[in-house]
């Protein structure tokens, strides 16, 4: 075979989301914003003497980590696309991004709900006033920081890439099939799901701890903010919570979806076909894997099958093994 012949065969395994690009942009944003306002509260908590602001300044800084740690792997990903080394690319690197994300949140939450109950056990001294600026401030910074992701997290269902390279070979009775389909899968971008639950964790704390701090300024309500601090934690442990799921489960390739396995199976067992081996996982944003082991008493070319998964939303990379049954008169007397 010609080595030109063989190149046009070959493929990529590129699986990023379409938005890619701009979820990078839009995190590095954010980063940038967190880290302000880290510095700011640690500072003014510092000056004004208030170690709920020098905490919370602090409490900022795993956020900012969390959300770099986003906007590194949106580098990485792109970066390394094409690289070899990556059996079915890098459209995963995100999902474990968002795992590791999920568990910073997690720490963030038993940090706040730990501290939150030494406060009501030994009440300190709040300076409502000051606290209350710094507070609204860093609202304003969570919420211009929402604004740039909610857009991203909530559209974030990316199409697939078209890919529209087909391999068949035929070897005795065993025919292999493999393509990269035209199929679009609306999947949503796990990562950038992360980094807006990060911000979203930060603009909850600081709405709770106004409310806090507006009660306590006004009707003397010292024991609200610790309150509202529990309240925060087992909120945010929640989001953690489903974040491991979701990034977990397609890190351990779990089926992505029941009712593309199903839609997939009907669609190929047709007459005397039957699947015997069916894998499905997801690559990456918008992007899922198929490796379907069909036999049948009248085999057919892997491309008749390849052709009946056509139009299903979703596939972006299908592999068909055929095998004849061997139990078949027909296959007895050849």
């Amino acid at each position: 075979m010609h080595h030109h012949t063989l190149h046009h065969w070959q493929h990529e395994h590129v699986f990023l989301g379409e938005h890619h690009d701009r979820h990078e942009r839009r995190t590095w944003m954010v980063v940038g914003l967190t880290a302000a306002m880290m510095i700011a509260e640690i500072v003014a908590g510092t000056i004004f003497g208030s170690m709920a602001l020098v905490a919370d300044g602090w409490h900022m800084s795993t956020h900012a980590a969390a959300l770099a740690i986003a906007a590194l792997a949106y580098r990485f990903a792109r970066s390394h696309a094409h690289d070899p080394r990556f059996s079915f690319g890098t459209g995963k690197v995100g999902e474990l991004a968002a795992f590791s994300s999920a568990i910073i949140l997690a720490l963030i939450a038993l940090l706040i709900g730990y501290e939150s109950l030494m406060r009501l056990m030994n009440p300190v001294p709040i300076q409502f006033g000051e606290a209350t600026v710094v507070a609204v401030i860093g609202l304003a910074v969570n919420l211009a920081s929402a604004w740039l992701l909610a857009g991203d997290h909530h559209h974030g269902h990316d199409h697939g890439h078209h890919h529209g390279h087909k391999h068949d070979h035929d070897h005795e009775d065993h025919h292999h099939g493999h393509t990269h389909g035209d199929h679009h899968h609306h999947g949503g971008d796990t990562n950038i799901r992360a980094a807006y639950l990060h911000v979203l964790a930060d603009a909850l704390t600081s709405v709770l701890a106004i409310v806090a701090l507006l009660a306590g300024g006004f009707y003397g309500w010292s024991w609200l903010d610790p309150v509202m601090g529990v309240v925060g934690a087992v909120v945010i442990a929640q989001w953690s919570w489903g974040l491991i799921r979701t990034a977990g489960a397609t890190l351990l390739d779990a089926v992505p979806d029941q009712a593309l396995t199903r839609s997939v199976r009907e669609r190929i067992e047709v007459g005397e076909d039957r699947v015997t081996d069916l894998h499905l996982w997801r690559l990456g944003p918008g992007h899922a894997g198929l490796i379907v082991s069909v036999v049948s008493d009248a085999p057919q070319p892997p491309d008749v099958y390849k052709q009946r998964l056509s139009g299903i939303k979703g596939l972006s990379h299908v592999t068909v093994e055929v095998h004849a049954c061997p139990d078949h008169p027909q296959r007895e007397a050849a």
